[in-house]
């Protein structure tokens, strides 16, 4: 798909044909979607926008039914003795709780604001691999559907979200091995989009953003996508053994045959802590974004909240076996892994400070994004701190089989992470909608979750203070607990009320007026571009001269050091300087100075190089003069404010392969689940056939308009790949 404004190829090998000539056509298979709608638009989209949206869109799908088992579990808890849910409807119930809020909703939540906002808060028009980037989703809502065919299936997943072994290749049926396989197509899902998050963020930065101009969420997004490119191998190499000894009867963790009966615990925390990272950075980013917005001030100490988020990363591999510290790993890694968890809680501390230095003497406006982000502060101070009490060994032995660490991740998680999500969601919503969400509703959601959020988990610090252990279905009477269960479960339906606000203020706002471009009068790129933001993002990408360069753009300092309205724009302060630098050179344009300033170097380039490089230089200059010529000749606009010819911007076509591709993955597992190898080798003939056609496919439309314009309109160019085109 082409549109208007991007630079032209630069090599031979990446030239569209000559004018009146015609690219054979591919077969009728392998051809790309030409303008599709509907429903037929998203399913074969490689837009990084509505990829992120649909993220966004299918996690809070599974956050509703991770809900609705969590509100079943404190029913079941709410009063002794209760039979609402048998002891294995229960265990698959909490299993799938737990794997759904961390795998299927917080992780793709972040996916989701990362897919839509990365690019553009860094200048770029596209993601670094579209097509790989659809695949991911596709992947990942394949790999979540297929977990929850098992309750259709036999039953599903019933030995905890963090499926203990030896005790998981014991467990009969096929609940876990739903959960094993189902794990390992969301590891792909997540590890292909961190490889494309982290190739867009460090190649596809505009001129001038520089890693310490890049915004916070930006960074934090990055430090997250690096965690789970390095942790995802280690659970992935733990699920491939748990499925070795389920499927085929291997030992890697039999007791019984001299296997290490820890050693599950090792892989899967040395995955899991770093995994709390990945959960709670993003959010962390949210929240340094909406922040000074709303205190209108920027972030306090920009660079040691970087490094902060970069030291949590690091310490975070060193902290696994704090929740090993009952299982006997001995004296000296119970004081080292203390000391690291201890530690860890100090760039921590410097971040939450930092944010209270940002609203400090601000003129605070307490929307409702700022409220989340005020609730994900003094919540996860709240989790934090607890979490600190687990580094002291004697107390953490006393609390870790008990409620009193469900009410420590939930405080982090849900306290942490989903709030700082909704603050996002509301900042964000007028940018990828173009609607303003209800300010009212969201400041009642936000007061009725944060009731219900702090009955239901507060009460789980007294209760495991009083012995309740985690990971029951029932209690007795006459414990002490039945109260604070109560409570607790009463406070878990308010959070639901919550959530009923939200999607209420979701369908009200279809009818809200145009929010324009910059409602917040924000101050990062992505506020520069209108709202929804077109396709390609930028007709030109932007310069970048400083930190928050969309402020800055729209606010110069007074005399005393105050912000205060332009009176010009950068680009006409620019065109001054241009024409002050034009005129010292005694009326030369800046084209002429630049190209005297190239023929200098050139000629003294040319002086030092020998002969036979002087040749090379020669025979390339002769290509890209035919390249440039064969452009000139293609040109068919002409910008008459710049005085220069339009230039093109090709992104990439739709394509049907992501999505293909993605379905043959739960084929395959199905077959080895019930080890029926043709159902195995009809999905990997599928998985091979659907890459073979993604590769052979044509890089975008088949059909190409005589007269391209300004909007979006197919074309048979090839995409320069700095711009993200597959």
């Amino acid at each position: 798909m082409a549109i208007t404004t991007s630079p032209p190829p630069q090599s031979p090998a990446e030239l569209p044909p000559p004018p009146g000539s015609a690219r054979p056509a591919p077969l009728r298979l392998l051809r790309r979607p030409t303008e599709p709608r509907g429903l037929w638009n998203w399913l074969t989209t490689v837009d990084h926008k509505k990829i992120g949206i649909m993220y966004s869109a299918a996690a809070f799908v599974f956050f509703i039914i991770g809900g609705l088992e969590a509100l079943m579990l404190r029913v079941q808890l709410g009063s002794p003795e209760n039979t609402f849910l048998s002891a294995d409807a229960y265990n698959q119930v909490f299993t799938m709780h737990g794997t759904t809020m961390i795998f299927l909703v917080v992780m793709p939540l972040s996916a989701g604001f990362a897919n839509f906002l990365l690019p553009i808060m860094v200048g770029a028009r596209d993601v670094a691999f579209p097509r790989l980037n659809a695949f991911g989703f596709w992947v990942f809502l394949s790999g979540g559907l297929f977990m929850y065919t098992s309750f259709f299936l036999g039953g599903a997943p019933n030995g905890g979200w963090f499926g203990y072994a030896p005790l998981s290749r014991l467990m009969p049926g096929h609940n876990m091995d739903y959960w094993v396989f189902g794990l390992q197509i969301l590891g792909i899902a997540s590890l292909t989009g961190a490889i494309n998050l982290i190739v867009t963020v460090i190649n596809l930065r505009a001129p001038g953003m520089s890693l310490f101009r890049m915004p916070i969420f930006v960074w934090m997004s990055l430090v997250a996508q690096f965690l789970l490119l390095f942790a995802l191998p280690v659970i992935t190499v733990a699920l491939f053994l748990l499925m070795f000894d389920r499927q085929f009867g291997a030992n890697f963790f039999n007791a019984q045959a001299g296997a290490d009966p820890l050693l599950w615990q090792h892989l899967f925390w040395l995955f899991g802590h770093p995994e709390v990272y990945i959960l709670i950075l993003p959010a962390m980013g949210v929240v340094s974004e909406i922040l000074p917005v709303f205190s209108r001030k920027p972030l306090f100490g920009y660079q040691v909240m970087v490094i902060s988020g970069i030291a949590i990363g690091f310490i975070g591999w060193g902290v696994w076996a704090h929740h090993m510290f009952a299982t006997g790993v001995g004296p000296v890694a119970t004081a080292a892994f203390s000391a690291s968890t201890m530690f860890i809680a100090v760039p921590t501390g410097v971040k939450i400070f930092n944010w209270l230095a940002t609203m400090w003497k601000g003129k605070i406006k307490a929307t409702a994004p700022f409220l989340f982000a005020v609730g994900f502060v003094t919540m996860f101070t709240i989790g934090g701190l607890s979490g600190v009490t687990h580094a002291v060994v004697p107390s953490d032995t006393q609390q870790t089989d008990t409620y009193y660490i469900v009410a420590h991740f939930h405080y982090v998680l849900f306290g942490g992470s989903i709030f700082g999500l909704f603050g996002g969601a509301f900042y964000w919503w007028p940018k990828m909608f173009g609607k303003l969400l209800d300010d009212r509703l969201g400041k009642w959601q936000f007061w009725v979750m944060l009731l219900g959020f702090n009955l239901t988990f507060g009460p789980f610090h007294i209760l495991g203070l009083q012995g309740m252990p985690r990971r029951i279905y029932t209690y007795p009477e006459n414990r002490g607990w039945d109260v604070w269960n109560a409570v607790a479960t009463w406070g878990s339906f308010l959070i639901a009320v919550g959530v009923l606000i939200f999607m209420v203020n979701v369908w009200k706002s279809r009818k809200s007026p145009a929010a324009g471009d910059d409602p917040w009068d924000a101050r990062t790129l992505e506020w520069s571009i209108p709202s929804p933001p077109p396709e390609y993002n930028f007709k030109d990408i932007p310069l970048v001269v400083a930190r928050d360069d969309w402020w800055h753009r729209k606010y110069e300092e007074d005399e005393d050091g105050r912000p205060v309205l332009r009176t010009r724009s950068i680009e006409e302060e620019r065109a001054a300087e241009t024409a002050a630098l034009e005129a010292a050179a005694g009326g030369r344009t800046m084209a002429e100075i630049k190209e005297d300033t190239a023929e200098t170097a050139a000629e003294a380039e040319a002086e030092a190089e020998a002969d036979e490089a002087a040749e090379h230089q020669a025979d390339h200059d002769e290509m890209a003069t035919a390249a440039e010529d064969t452009h000139a000749h293609e040109d068919h606009g002409h910008d008459e404010e710049q005085g220069h010819d339009e230039e093109h911007i090709h992104l990439p076509s739709p394509s049907y392969w992501p999505l293909m591709a993605s379905l043959s993955l739960p084929i395959i597992c199905y077959g080895l689940i019930y080890k029926f190898l043709p159902v195995c080798i009809l999905g990997g003939v599928w998985l091979l056939g659907s890459i073979y056609a993604w590769a052979l496919e044509p890089a975008t439309e088949p059909e190409e308009p005589d007269e391209p314009g300004p909007e979006l309109s197919a074309s048979t160019d090839l995409a320069p790949l700095s711009q993200g085109s597959e």
